[in-house]
């Protein structure tokens, strides 16, 4: 049973929402994967985020460029956390989408990533869910030592080789 409900306006967000689904594969977090517009099928819509929770789902991450309806829309049906990705636009960057997602009403949150921000959508659903997961939480721990690792690399490897040498790569 998929833990997470991954869900996008188009295929078109696939590129940009995919990120989220392999931050959940490297947590193994299951989830579930879909295209549906909120707009042009919302029957499909309100089906899906209707039977979401029944589903196991117990956080949506909804990407949407432009309007960016899908994830507001998802909290207003779906009792459990949502997290929405603004997909950049080519009409206003972006800002359109994130602007159309976190301002939602009182009383409909949605927990809003950055433009583009799937990656971390990723791993805000797997913190949520390691609230009651030890081993999850422990896994995010090791993570968070990797990034860190990553960083001391990086800069130890800048002060031996001095920086000109570094962007020549």
């Amino acid at each position: 049973m998929a833990q997470v409900g991954i869900v996008m306006g188009s295929d078109s967000d696939l590129e940009i929402m995919s990120k989220a689904a392999e931050m959940l594969d490297k947590f193994g977090i299951s989830y579930e994967m879909t295209v549906i517009s909120a707009h042009r099928m919302p029957d499909i819509f309100f089906d899906y985020a209707n039977k979401a929770e029944e589903k196991g789902y117990k956080v949506i991450i909804a990407g949407a460029g432009g309007a960016a309806h899908l994830p507001g829309m998802a909290a207003a049906i779906f009792p459990l956390p949502v997290i929405g990705v603004p997909i950049q636009t080519k009409a206003l960057g972006g800002v359109d989408s994130l602007y159309s997602i976190v301002q939602m009403p009182s009383g409909i949150p949605v927990a809003t990533v950055a433009i583009n921000g799937a990656a971390n959508a990723g791993i805000l659903a797997a913190k949520i869910l390691a609230t009651s997961n030890p081993e999850l939480l422990e896994k995010l721990k090791a993570y968070k030592d990797e990034l860190r690792a990553s960083v001391v690399a990086k800069k130890e490897k800048l002060e031996k080789v001095g920086y000109k040498e570094y962007l020549n790569k």
